[in-house]
């Protein structure tokens, strides 16, 4: 069993730099970054509160559910070949 990511870089992508990058874990570089870099930004400015970042936080798991479906349907497409 061999399992193989497939990772392409959204034009969106390279508009996070590398210190922004540095500072993300791991886990949560992917093709979302981009919209997670001034997410964590609003949090701390605000302290955390919830209600503050609502919008930033919307667009962010938009993004993530996103590609989430664009992953299923690769896995889907990859089952019928």
């Amino acid at each position: 069993w061999k399992c193989e990511r497939k990772f392409h870089q959204t034009p969106a992508m390279s508009s996070v730099t590398g210190q922004e990058m540095k500072e993300l874990p791991l886990a949560f570089r992917d093709g979302c970054a981009h919209l997670l870099a001034p997410l964590n930004k609003c949090r701390e400015k605000t302290n955390y509160l919830p209600w503050k970042c609502e919008h930033e936080r919307h667009v962010y798991e938009k993004c993530q559910y996103e590609d989430y479906l664009k992953r299923m349907k690769a896995k889907s497409e990859a089952k019928t070949l």
